[in-house]
């Protein structure tokens, strides 16, 4: 066992900020094992927490106007569909966390909620960060370990298809490229990028079903085409093989089989530049063009208001567009000249986006007390 992490002084206000995320390239790729490169970005949830002598978690979500009072004693047995303050508090506690101190916990944020920007990941890993600076834990912490902390509460405690990319993006922060197959691993590979813009669709994502659907039949087709290649390795298969393997599969799966191997090849090809002195915009734009075109013709995750959009930013000079998260809605991210950005703000808006702002690289989950 690693030395164990001792909490904070229990008097001290303890402050937490924690970014949101965007997917640059390798959406729908962390399930499959695949990296993804993804970065921390400039909206953020704040959580604020002070002692009190209640015995339990007094938390206001501010922004939409709900409280919850969460007792310090409760083990959270039974959880209910996503709660994510019940799953954390769990896998701290299997960690060595033992909650003996009310707090009064004010959360806030400008992270547009349900819109592909990783808000509730965000609003996940501030809980968890405040509980272990509160309590500690029984291993060393960095943000390697929140991230997979956040992980398990999310997303294996509640048995969800979802990845990690959004809590090793938003801990770790900067541009990072992920490791999604064990041992898991996460590699800053560039500390800024400029010329970013974020569009919101104000369309609500669909997150869980639409992630079965996709995850469930990409899955099945590696499998179909594993039985009929037994030494077939997902990650090193090239668009140049999909011919002989596309052969052994039904017509049905084809389009998730497709999406798998064309996406990761375009993110290679992402990560090379990227990791270049100074990215060619123009180059990681028509890549982000290419992956959207993968996640809208063969994974099929677009809506109309999402694919208007992107029209709207490539038609005003955007080098590249695309759209950000599980799908199904929520928000886009456009590449464009550093300094044209209102230009494509007002496009989007144009069309009927229910927000769109200039968005750069955020420096990760952090401690503000």
């Amino acid at each position: 066992m690693n030395e164990r992490t001792t909490p904070s002084k229990r008097k001290k206000e303890i402050r937490i900020m924690s970014p949101g995320r965007t997917c640059l390239f390798g959406d729908h790729q962390d399930y499959l094992g695949l990296p993804v490169v993804a970065c921390a970005i400039d909206r953020q949830i704040s959580l604020t927490a002070k002692p009190n002598s209640l015995g339990s978690f007094v938390i206001n979500m501010k922004d939409i106007g709900k409280q919850r009072v969460i007792s310090i004693s409760d083990m959270f047995m039974e959880l209910e569909p996503r709660d994510y303050f019940g799953s954390a508090l769990r896998v701290l506690r299997r960690r060595g966390c033992v909650t003996d101190q009310g707090y009064d916990v004010d959360i806030t944020g400008n992270i547009p909620i349900n819109s592909g920007n990783s808000s509730s990941s965000a609003v996940l890993l501030a809980w968890i960060y405040f509980l272990v600076e509160a309590f500690g834990v029984n291993d060393a912490v960095d943000k390697d370990y929140l991230a997979e902390l956040a992980y398990s509460a999310e997303v294996l405690e509640h048995n969800e298809p979802g990845g990690m990319m959004d809590h090793f993006s938003i801990a770790v922060g900067g541009i990072v490229k992920i490791k999604t197959s064990m041992p898991y691993k996460c590699q800053s590979i560039k500390s800024d990028l400029n010329g970013m813009v974020s569009g919101v669709s104000g369309v609500p994502k669909e997150t869980v079903g639409l992630l079965s659907r996709v995850k469930g039949n990409a899955l099945k087709s590696i499998e179909i085409v594993k039985k009929e290649f037994p030494d077939f390795d997902l990650s090193k298969a090239t668009v140049d093989d999909l011919k002989s393997y596309i052969a052994v599969l039904p017509a049905e799966y084809i389009p998730y089989f497709e999406g798998a191997i064309e996406n990761h090849h375009i993110t290679q090809l992402a990560l090379k530049e990227l990791e270049k002195t100074t990215a060619d915009l123009k180059v990681l734009g028509d890549l982000m063009n290419q992956h959207h075109a993968v996640l809208r013709d063969k994974l099929q995750i677009t809506v109309p208001k999402i694919d208007a959009m992107i029209n709207a930013a490539l038609n005003a000079g955007a080098y590249g567009a695309k759209i950000v998260g599980s799908g199904g809605g929520g928000s886009i991210v456009a590449i464009t000249e550093p300094g044209t950005e209102d230009k494509i703000i007002n496009a989007l808006m144009a069309v009927g986006a229910k927000d769109a702002y200039a968005i750069s690289v955020d420096p990760g989950l952090r401690n503000l007390s």
